[in-house]
């Protein structure tokens, strides 16, 4: 049975104090409860040892939200996976819409990011997914197909079974819209036809899927309880305890 995972991306807030108290905070308020998901904080490089070391012993993993696609050398201002792999960090995301869009990361640079990760024993949790414009021209299952090809589908069907993937709809990210459960799963299981495709059923049905964009605690039980849709990457409403929990408590 694939795995079900609510990641949380803290995206660029949070001073390291303020970090590692959320992060203390989650762990204590997990402390007492059975979930039914692992959960996954996505914490600035700057947050990385701490929080790692802040939720050990816990059912917390700790993901970068980046990493670089070099493996060493004059790279200033760069993180490699290996730095982060000895920070105690599992994840690490790759490909996130804001990534793509503000810094213009192609699919050749994904690639190596995630061929890097994978060398370094992180767990890529990829992103794709498709703009507005893209999604209103009816273009969504073509853009998705891309982004997975260009950079996913050279991978071995093993290297390939340690991904994690997100669906992010680049309309609903931060917006407050969201899309609705039907659309989630419609094109969460083309993904997994995609995958099928190429890997066959036994890796497609392995592989965890995530939901992203504008996911909260009114919606993820309702997005959550299609088949296709194993988790959430959940962005702003990950950056409270009381806001996080009831989105991994959507899995009970």
């Amino acid at each position: 049975m694939r795995k079900k995972i609510v990641a949380g991306n803290w995206k660029m807030n949070t001073t390291v104090s303020e970090g590692l108290a959320l992060a203390a905070g989650l762990k204590e308020a997990l402390k007492s409860k059975k979930t039914n998901c692992d959960v996954v904080v996505g914490v600035p490089f700057t947050h990385l040892t701490g929080v790692a070391a802040a939720v050990e012993g816990s059912i917390i993993g700790v993901a970068a939200q980046n990493c670089a696609d070099k493996d060493k050398g004059a790279y200033t201002g760069e993180v490699s996976a290996a730095m982060i792999a000895s920070t105690g960090a599992k994840y690490v995301i790759i490909g996130h819409s804001e990534r793509r869009q503000y810094y213009h990361e192609t699919p050749a640079i994904l690639k190596e990011k995630t061929l890097l990760a994978l060398a370094n024993s992180l767990t890529p949790i990829f992103c794709i997914g498709e703009v507005l414009a893209e999604r209103e021209a009816c273009k969504h299952f073509e853009v998705v197909e891309a982004q997975i090809k260009e950079s996913l589908f050279d991978l071995s069907a093993e290297d390939f079974g340690k991904l994690v993937l997100a669906y992010e709809p680049v309309w609903a990210i931060g917006t407050g819209k969201t899309a609705t459960a039907a659309q989630a799963q419609e094109i969460h299981a083309h993904i997994r036809r995609l995958i099928a495709a190429k890997y066959g059923a036994e890796v497609a049905e392995a592989t965890s899927i995530l939901y992203g964009g504008s996911c909260n605690k009114d919606n993820a039980a309702e997005l959550f309880a299609n088949s296709d849709v194993d988790g959430g990457l959940i962005g702003g409403a990950s950056l409270g305890v009381d806001k996080f929990l009831p989105i991994i408590a959507a899995f009970d």
